[in-house]
């Protein structure tokens, strides 16, 4: 221990900072899950200043919407049904998947439907209405969207890029066998498309065909001159996860070749966190338009009794997309349920954010591994006002200080780790739109970066007191 004092002894200059920036993504949190039996989430932030929410019920017989100001308000918001399944015929079972769009000053719906008569004749549809409130308006049923290959089809969206409206759905192929691929086409209206669609995507690897060879559910965001596609694999059980599809913002969109997939699913089952089968997300806005959200679904249970299709568990799920440093997005894990995590940068090296490695806590940049440097900040193990900071991917885990140094440590229910792992958090000591935590045991000394390396001590200097100061992201 002497060599350790020795060392703390000294940490009182640094190298000389980057110049401190405040985040452009400053942290966004939510407590999840946010509606219960609710799959397909799709969410629309529109300009009247309300999130519209809509997905599919266990029921499968209609389609349902809420709206709220907020993303977090969606959960307690009231639920209205707006369209009910046909009695007979077509549009009359299996109404799946409804997602919500203002084109062009008026709302359209986007659904999967069979036939009353023939449940599994499933194809995609669209309703249209010119209501500013399109939870109070009334809807006209534009019908069937007229695709090439009258098979199963599902899974509608549409996007715009460089001023071309597209439609992107999941479609069965008898050609390629039983499951189903991802198309694109342009469309001449928000029903009808145009020209011949292209194949971009069919399941390959052994992701993809995990009880079912599927690929569907497809989703888009875009950014840093990238086109992404998201889409959903395999059986609707814990094999479930999202893919990935990226395509240059230059690039004709319609040329199968100008689509990458991503060789690995980007958010799949996590056993540490208990959260299983995500998929079938769309993307959304944090309120301050800062923040990409993640929205999906998942169950908090591996083991499904017979039919995945007929559990009705699914559940709607936020979370914050990050960004590479390449430009790529990054999903991290499923997170467990309860407040999201969130990240801390460095004030004086923003670049750099506190992770957990071989469970010592450092700073670093470009952590590809998201999770690791994902923290929640719950109410603290000691009580008294403070706050704990979990691991998102080992929870149960916590910061906590020993001997001076920062480690994440499984709490072992001992008074001595809850006073360790309990912090009371600060304005930040450099600057108070940040955050600084101090030791609960040891007041006065503070959570600081060291040769990247984190500990608790006094902060003298006006270099140690912007070590001990983070940005939440």
């Amino acid at each position: 221990m002497v060599a350790a004092a020795a060392a703390l002894a000294v940490l009182t200059t640094g190298t000389t900072p980057a110049q401190a920036a405040v985040p452009a993504s400053p942290a966004v949190t939510f407590t999840n899950p946010i509606a219960e039996q609710r799959a397909d989430p799709h969410i629309f932030k529109h300009t009247d200043g309300f999130y519209y929410f809509t997905a599919t019920v266990p029921a499968y017989d209609r389609i349902v919407m809420r709206r709220a100001t907020t993303l977090q308000g969606l959960a307690t918001a009231p639920e209205t049904t707006i369209w009910t399944k046909h009695a007979t015929g077509e549009m009359g079972a299996h109404i799946w998947a409804p997602e919500i769009h203002f084109i062009d000053g008026k709302w359209y719906i986007y659904f999967t439907a069979g036939w009353s008569n023939d449940i599994w004749r499933i194809r995609p549809y669209v309703l249209e209405t010119s209501a500013a409130n399109p939870i109070t308006g009334t809807w006209t049923e534009k019908g069937r969207i007229s695709l090439p290959m009258d098979t199963f089809s599902l899974d509608a969206t549409t996007f715009t890029h460089n001023g071309t409206r597209y439609l992107s759905w999941a479609q069965e192929d008898p050609a390629f066998g039983k499951g189903t691929q991802l198309y694109l086409a342009k469309m001449a209206n928000p029903w009808t498309i145009e020209g011949t669609p292209a194949m971009i995507s069919k399941p390959q690897y052994a992701w993809e065909t995990a009880g079912a060879r599927v690929n569907e559910g497809p989703a888009v965001i875009q950014k840093n001159g990238k086109v992404f596609m998201t889409y959903s694999a395999s059986a609707t059980n814990a094999n479930y996860c999202l893919g990935l599809l990226t395509a240059d913002a230059t690039a004709d969109l319609m040329n199968p070749a100008s689509w990458s997939k991503t060789p690995t699913p980007v958010l799949k089952s996590n056993d540490k966190t208990s959260q299983y089968g995500p998929g079938h997300n769309s993307f959304t806005v944090s309120e301050d338009g800062k923040s990409d959200i993640l929205v999906y679904h998942a169950r908090n249970y591996k083991d499904i009794v017979g039919d995945p299709l007929k559990d009705p568990n699914r559940r709607t799920r936020y979370q914050k997309v990050y960004w590479n440093a390449d430009g790529t997005p990054n999903f991290g894990i499923p997170v467990a349920d309860g407040v999201t995590p969130v990240r801390f940068s460095s004030y004086n090296f923003p670049d750099k954010f506190i992770r957990h490695w071989e469970f010592r806590a450092k700073t670093e940049s470009n952590v590809t591994e998201l999770a690791d440097s994902q923290f929640r900040v719950v109410p603290g193990l000691a009580g008294n006002g403070t706050v704990s900071l979990e691991s998102a991917n080992f929870p149960g885990y916590y910061l906590r200080h020993k001997n001076n140094e920062v480690w994440v440590e499984k709490d072992d229910g001992s008074t001595l780790f809850d006073n360790d792992a309990s912090f009371h958090e600060r304005a930040g000591l450099a600057d108070p739109a940040a955050v600084s935590y101090e030791s609960f045991n040891f007041p006065g000394r503070y959570i600081r970066h060291y040769n990247y390396l984190l500990y608790t001590q006094p902060v003298t200097t006006t270099v140690a007191r912007q070590d001990a100061t983070f940005y939440k992201e």
